[in-house]
């Protein structure tokens, strides 16, 4: 049996060994859910750190599960929490500050590289991820999503980003939720400021991530994986009026 298969049947074997686990962060009085795939072949030296943001209507395991092999393979561990509204994520209820708080309960039980921790994001949670890497871009390496785009409300000032962080979307030609326009307009904008996006767009492919799942993770890793903080990770600190 050629090397290659050797290794790539070790690291099925690792995933189906490995489980996702359901895990909860609390925050002052409020305890969250969150999804955590390690891989059992880790040892104790650091590994990067993926954040998957789930789109509308599902919870952080679906995006999770999808990338257990590639992490098993690679050598990252994952985590997934669920929205505080299943049907949209939105801030501050999801973000920065919860992402920071979920971030520093993985480190305080694993190896994290904190130089290399990523966001992916698929539909609703494309387009928060997009949103928490320009608010959060020196702490998060790189961002990248599948079938989503910066939303126009609130878009300038997230242009002033303190960093240029690597970002990238990967979108269908067919997608009838997110118009390609709509990433296009992400990318034409981020450019004109002087940052940049990757875009990928796929021909007739639609807006279903889970379908074609193992192609775009593969591509998604093969962006983010390069991507690293040149200095100790900073969390901006953020106020929100108060709900009434």
């Amino acid at each position: 049996m050629p090397l290659i298969s050797v290794a790539a049947t070790m690291a099925i074997a690792a995933a189906a060994s490995a489980k996702v686990t359901k895990e909860v962060v609390t925050i002052d009085r409020d305890k969250r859910p969150y999804y955590l795939f390690v891989p059992d072949s880790l040892d104790a030296r650091p590994v990067p750190l993926l954040i998957v943001l789930h789109g509308s209507g599902r919870d952080g395991k679906s995006l999770v599960d999808p990338w257990r092999d590639l992490a098993s393979r690679e050598g990252f561990i994952v985590a997934g929490p669920d929205a505080a509204d299943r049907r949209a994520r939105i801030a501050p209820d999801d973000g920065p500050a919860f992402l920071y708080f979920l971030v520093e309960a993985v480190k305080a039980k694993h190896a994290i590289d904190s130089h290399r921790m990523y966001l992916f994001g698929h539909s609703a949670g494309a387009g928060f991820g997009l949103t928490m890497a320009l608010m959060e871009s020196e702490y998060f390496a790189a961002a990248a999503v599948h079938a989503g785009a910066l939303q126009r409300e609130g878009r300038d000032q997230l242009l002033n980003a303190r960093r240029k962080i690597p970002m990238a979307i990967f979108i269908g030609t067919r997608d009838p939720l997110v118009p390609l326009e709509a990433a296009r307009e992400s990318r034409d904008v981020l450019t004109a400021r002087g940052s940049s996006l990757h875009l990928v767009q796929t021909a007739d492919h639609d807006h279903n991530y889970y379908q074609r799942a193992p192609a775009i993770n593969q591509q998604a890793w093969d962006f983010l994986k390069s991507a690293m903080l040149a200095e100790d990770p900073r969390y901006q600190i953020y106020s929100y009026a108060q709900r009434r």
